[in-house]
Parts: C-alpha cells; structure tokens; sequence
C-alpha cells in the first residue's frame, strides 16, 4: 500500500529542517476598521516596513521571530501567515468596515495554538508567543462576544499560553481596551507607528538572544519614543 504525499505536506518539515533555530512566534493583530483609513494605515504600512527592515539586521532574531498578521474589521482574517522575519514582506494594508475585535482575538489564539503544535510536531523549542493588538475604537461586536473573546485571552495569558499587549491609536478608548485585555494597554503618541515597530524589532532581538524558558521582556527603554508614558 502507497501513500500519495503532496508538496503541501513537505512543507513544514522542510522549513524546520532548513532551520532548526527555537522560535519565537509574533502576531500583529491590527484594527483595519473605517476609522483607521487615511493616515492611520498609511503610517501603519509605513510601520511594518519599518519593522521588516530593522528585525532583518539581526541575523538571530530574524531566524528565531516568526510573524504573522492578522487584521480585524468586519471579520477577522490572516494577511501573514507566520513567516521568518527574514523572509517577511508586509503586506499593504487597507481600512474598511466594522470593528471585529473579538473574532481577531479568537483568530489570533487559534493560529498560536496551531503554530506551537506544529512546533512541537517537528521537534523544534519556542518561546512563549507574543500578541500585540493595535486599534483605534471599540468592538463593535455584541458584549457576550468581546467578553468571551476577553476572558479567553485572559487565561491564555494567566496560563502563560501567550504573552498579549494592547496598543491603542488616535480615538481608542483605553477604558474599555483595558477592561479587555490582560495587560494595561499602551498609548501610541500620535501616529508613531515607526517608531513603535522599532521598539518590537528592539524586543525581539532581546527575545531571540535569551532561552526560550526564560520570561518574556519587552524592550522598556524605548518605550518613551513611541507611547504616552
């Protein structure tokens, strides 16, 4: 008896076996809701090339950090599915409809869940996920959905599932951003999305450089470049 193999199911031992580094997986989930549309995404595309470039002069932490982009508007989907950083290429991102944030979230948390298996399927170590939620208004989805979406998000991260920061842009209401996520959300000083992609890229190389059991970190010292402190 014969098994018919597709190029599809090479595709993830080939890429652990072309590099077997520890990864540490990274998923933007960004608000593409109407209110970001003008300068908002465009300072936001601006941003991830940012981000692209500087995360790819560290040759560890563009071998170890795996991005992945998931946008929320009306609905959730995935525009990056997770890639090296150093083969990374942000997509160009456009604003349009409704806020989705709790199908974002639950999306965000599926495809984690799925990576950390495929990690472990292949045998390689990872570090523990990071989730950084960037949006500029309120879910506009029904309380029972946000709230259930929140409460998930909350116990990945009490059980250390996932390490999950919140952004607020121009117009958020940090209130209720805090309500929903785990951490107390960070303030973008006006549209320093550049500047705040640089801090990530900042971060993940401290994450790469250390052991995949220690605790997550993120680079503090340059926090006062990009957010109201």
């Amino acid at each position: 008896m014969t098994t018919d193999f597709t190029q599809d199911d090479l595709i993830p031992d080939v890429q652990f076996v072309e590099n077997p580094e520890p990864r540490c997986p990274c998923v933007l989930l960004v608000d593409v809701s109407s209110s970001m549309y003008g300068d908002k995404i465009e300072q936001l595309n601006d941003g991830l090339g940012a981000f692209s470039r500087h995360i790819k002069t560290d040759t560890l932490a563009s071998l170890r950090t795996e991005v992945a982009i998931i946008t929320f508007g009306s609905g959730a989907k995935v525009v990056q599915d997770f890639v090296t950083a150093d083969d990374f290429i942000p997509p160009m991102l456009d604003a349009n409809g409704t806020t989705d944030m709790g199908a974002g979230i639950n999306l965000a948390l599926d495809k984690i869940e799925e990576r950390k298996q495929m990690y472990r399927d292949n045998g390689i170590d990872y570090y523990r996920p990071i989730l950084l939620m960037m949006t500029d208004g309120l879910p506009t989805e029904p309380a029972d959905v946000i709230m259930a979406a929140s409460d998930r998000l909350k116990q990945s991260e009490s059980d250390k599932r996932v390490a999950a920061f919140s952004v607020g842009v121009e117009g958020a209401d940090l209130e209720i951003l805090q309500e929903i996520s785990p951490r107390q959300p960070l303030e973008l000083d006006g549209l320093k999305f550049s500047a705040m992609f640089e801090w990530l890229s900042k971060s993940m190389s401290r994450v790469s450089a250390s052991r995949t059991d220690d605790e997550i970190t993120l680079d503090l010292d340059s926090l006062k470049d990009w957010a109201k402190i």
